[in-house]
This record gives C-alpha cells, structure tokens and sequence, in this order.
C-alpha cells in the first residue's frame, strides 16, 4: 500500500517499531541490534568444537590408561596424571561454558510459556553473553508492546460499553414506555428513537473507520484532489450549522494551489471532523477560517477557531481516542479519526492553542505527483 502499514505479504504486528521493515530482511538486526543468524552460527559452531574436544579426550583418555596399565615407570605415570587431570578440567569448563551459554536462552523461553499463558508482566534479566542480552532485551521490549496494546484494547472495551449504554437505554426506555402504554405512538416519540438509532449507527462507523485505519487495513481510493473545490464546497456545507449557533465561517485558499494525491472522501471527512469541532467549542459572535497554503511537496490545511482555547496540558490528549472534554456531547472519536486518516494519507497533523484565543489544528496532504514518463 502507499501509505507504508504494509510491507511485504504479511501485516505488521500492532508491537513491531513504526522504523523497522517488515517482514525483517536476512540479517535484520532488531532496535536492540541482535542478530540471529550470528547467534545461532556461534552456537553451532561452539557444539561443533566441543564435540571434536570430546573424541579427542576420549582417544586420549584412552591411551593414557592404555599406556598406565603396560608401562609402570614413575615419571611416567605423574605425566599421564596430570594430562587426566587437564581433560577432566576441559570437560568441567567445557559443561560450565554450555550452562552458562545456554541458562539465558533458557530464561527467555521460560518466560515464552509465561507469556502464552497471558502474563504480559513478565520480563527477562539481561545476562550472559551480548547476544544473549540482546536478546533479552527485544524480548522484553516485545512484550512491553504486547502489554500496552492489551491494555488500549480494555481500555477501548470500557470506552466502546460506556458511548453505547447512553443511546441504547434511551432505546430501550422509550420502547418500553410505547409498549406499556405510557406514551403515544406519536411523531415526537418515534423521532426520539429515530435519534438514538442515528447516533448508534453513527458511533459503530467511526469505531469501524478508527480500527480499519489504525491497523493499516483501510483502503483509501487516491486520485488527484483540487484542495480549493475541497476546502470551499466543506465550508459551504457548514453554512447551516454555523449561522444558527451564530459562528461565521470562512475559507481562503490561494490560486495556483497544487493538487493533493487523496482519497476526496477522506479527506473531506478529515475537513468535516475539523470544522465540526471547531464550532462546537467557539461560542457566539465567534469566527471560523479555514486556510490552504503549498509547504514543500504537501498542502498544509489549517482550521483556526476563536474559541475558549485548549489548556497547553491538554493539547496532545485532543488526538487520543475517546477523549473529550465535561461539555462535549460527541464520543471523542472525531479528532481521532483525523489523526488516523492524515497518516494514512503520508501527512501530519498537529494542533496549536492558547486559552481565551482560540484553538488552530493544522493537516497536511501530499502533493500529487505526476507519473515520470517513459524515456
């Protein structure tokens, strides 16, 4: 895909680093620098050794025995002692050196099974050769991963249950009343159901975009974008919901402006994420602008509010799913889901605020590239 979640034919794992290639090339060494085909030639390579060792002391074992039973002399037999004495202390290092090589390898595979039988608390001590500690420590910064992606999944199950439990008892509170008889099968009831069902079909479509996206499986349709018919057709849209809540909103976008390579559906819901958010928090008499400006080889996209303005704590939380501020009445998937589609565009998005001025969100597009002509 282009925008660089998939690599090869298999996905990448949600724990495998943004900066790493998967699948992992021959000779890939890890962010810890292992190498596993070094290891495993030194390994071989070491049993290789000490099997010859041991043929060798043996056929010397032998001989010397040989020898001691047929040639009694003195000298001789302090001489063969003492090279018994050598072969025995080769086998003991020989046996300390493979427990010392092996005892590592042993820990991550014990933690292996500790970590199949879900304890993702489970870490590794670093310890015997540097290979070995390299080892140790991918592994534990494997399962790090594998324990906050645990963790963002209950989170996110939390997250999903509470959004859900609002429109479904106002549902099932409203359907209970119409069957006891307690309301009227009027207009204004069946509406109010009519809202709740819209809000829940709603939340599972941003739910669905957030997932699709952040696990690099959402397919975007890319073709060449005009950014002023984008920029200014999504503004207009919002005449309806700004001139009620008494915001102006505006678009400036310069001519000449390159095209962006985008999927136009995305990126207008990017936009439409924005703008929503931006009138939802500038209060009345306020203003909205919407402005496009080339930078580099992308069209940057700012959408700048008057409104109350962020906390600068806050700001890098506004991106984070389901977050939402006491008066928002959303789910806090909007942002999210901006963050989510300008990277699988290839683009950026930062935010920018001061409390009491107002709040300035800022995306990026690539700039479509014409395709190089054969020579």
């Amino acid at each position: 895909m282009r925008n660089g979640r998939w690599e090869g034919s298999r996905r990448r794992p949600p724990w495998w680093p943004e900066n790493e290639p998967f699948p992992p090339r021959q000779g890939w060494a890890g962010p810890q620098g292992w190498r596993g085909g070094r290891f495993v030639r030194r390994m071989a390579m070491f049993f290789v050794a000490a099997a010859v060792f041991s043929v060798v002391g043996a056929t010397v074992l032998f001989w010397t025995l040989a020898a001691a039973l047929g040639a009694p002399d003195l000298l001789g037999n302090v001489a063969r002692g003492v090279a018994l004495l050598l072969i025995l202390y080769g086998f003991v290092f020989t046996a300390r050196s493979l427990r010392r090589l092996t005892a590592p390898v042993g820990d991550v595979i014990e933690a292996v099974g500790r970590v199949a039988d879900g304890d993702l608390s489970t870490r590794v001590g670093e310890r015997g050769s540097r290979d070995a500690r390299s080892l140790a420590r991918a592994f534990n910064a494997m399962v790090s991963r594998l324990e906050t992606v645990e963790e963002q999944r209950r989170r996110l199950l939390a997250d999903v249950s509470h959004e859900l439990r609002t429109p479904l008892s106002v549902v099932q509170g409203n359907l209970e009343a119409l069957v006891d008889g307690v309301h009227q099968a009027d207009e204004a009831h069946l509406l109010a159901i009519l809202d709740e069902t819209k809000v829940l079909s709603r939340l599972v479509e941003d739910l669905r975009t957030l997932s699709l996206a952040e696990s690099g499986a959402l397919a975007l349709h890319r073709e060449a974008v005009d950014v002023g018919v984008l920029v200014r057709e999504t503004v207009d849209s919002f005449a309806s919901q700004a001139e009620p809540a008494g915001v102006a909103i505006g678009a400036q976008v310069p001519s000449g402006l390159p095209q962006v390579d985008a999927d136009p559906v995305r990126a207008r819901e990017i936009l439409e994420n924005l703008i929503a958010n931006a009138i939802r928090y500038t209060p009345r008499g306020g203003r909205v602008n919407v402005e496009a400006r080339a930078q580099d080889a992308f069209v940057a996209i700012d959408v700048r509010d008057t409104g109350a303005g962020i906390a600068p704590e806050l700001v890098d939380r506004i991106f984070d799913r389901f977050y939402k501020s006491a008066e928002s009445r959303g789910a806090g998937l909007g942002l999210a889901i901006a963050k989510q589609l300008v990277a699988a565009h290839g683009g950026e998005i930062r935010a920018a605020s001061v409390l009491g001025q107002g709040t300035d969100i800022t995306f990026t597009l690539p700039v479509e590239t014409s395709p190089t002509e054969p020579a």
